[in-house]
């Protein structure tokens, strides 16, 4: 059966100006995933990113440290929500420029901090009864996501490196087990970063082989590799 490598970026820049690119610490983590599929003897036959820098450069330091050629191409489905939209929107208030990482400076904890906030605000986004707030509602991300799925799972490639972010990962992995849509994002929060997720694909059915791995990273030995934003 065809296989579907789901790869969630590197680290992005958080808390910079510039969140959509990887910090030195993801771009490490990239090299890690892509040397590790070199050792064990892994390659696609067609590799795809989203749109997005993080997905984009994620992918071209994996492949480099693979040595792998196949031809690639981007999928706008695989891209992540707008965070910063889904978070101003609950808190108007962290819609200026600056106003989220003001905030975040004053915590003893910024990353825990920033995660009860944005668990609130994707709640809010997930619920429906807001949709007309957002430029993306939740149904149209959800819709996008599983389109890209059903376009890569027609594709005659035999191994698909997708690299993508969390939330359609865990849009993923959340409709192969059956669960409940709205609890979608709770598969989200515990992915780290370069993690790999893999779906097998018969033509009929897609399944769900294994979810948020990270050997590359744990055979590194080094745990501040290990991050999940």
């Amino acid at each position: 059966m065809p296989n579907l490598v789901l790869i969630r970026h590197g680290q992005a820049s958080f808390g910079a100006a510039d969140y959509d690119r990887l910090s030195s610490t993801g771009e490490e983590q990239s090299r890690h995933l892509g040397d590790w599929f070199r050792r064990t003897g892994q390659s696609p036959d067609l590799i795809v990113a989203g749109t997005m820098r993080r997905h984009v450069r994620t992918a071209e330091l994996c492949v480099e440290a693979a040595g792998v050629d196949a031809p690639g191409i981007t999928l706008a489905g695989l891209d992540e929500m707008d965070h910063e939209e889904v978070l101003a929107r609950y808190r108007p208030d962290l819609a200026a420029p600056g106003a989220l990482a003001a905030e975040l400076a004053r915590a003893d904890d910024p990353h825990r901090a920033f995660q009860r906030v944005y668990i609130d605000a994707v709640k809010r986004w997930i619920g429906g009864e807001f949709d007309g707030d957002y430029a993306r509602s939740w149904r149209a991300f959800h819709a996008d996501v599983m389109e890209s799925l059903q376009t890569l799972a027609a594709h005659k490639a035999r191994t698909i490196w997708a690299f993508t972010s969390g939330g359609p990962i865990a849009v993923i992995a959340n409709a192969l087990v059956g669960a409940p849509v709205e609890q979608a994002f709770a598969l989200a929060w515990p992915l780290v970063n370069t993690s790999v997720t893999r779906v097998s694909v018969d033509g009929k059915r897609n399944h769900l082989i294994s979810y948020n791995a990270w050997s590359h990273l744990e055979q590194a030995g080094d745990a501040r590799l290990i991050t999940h934003r």
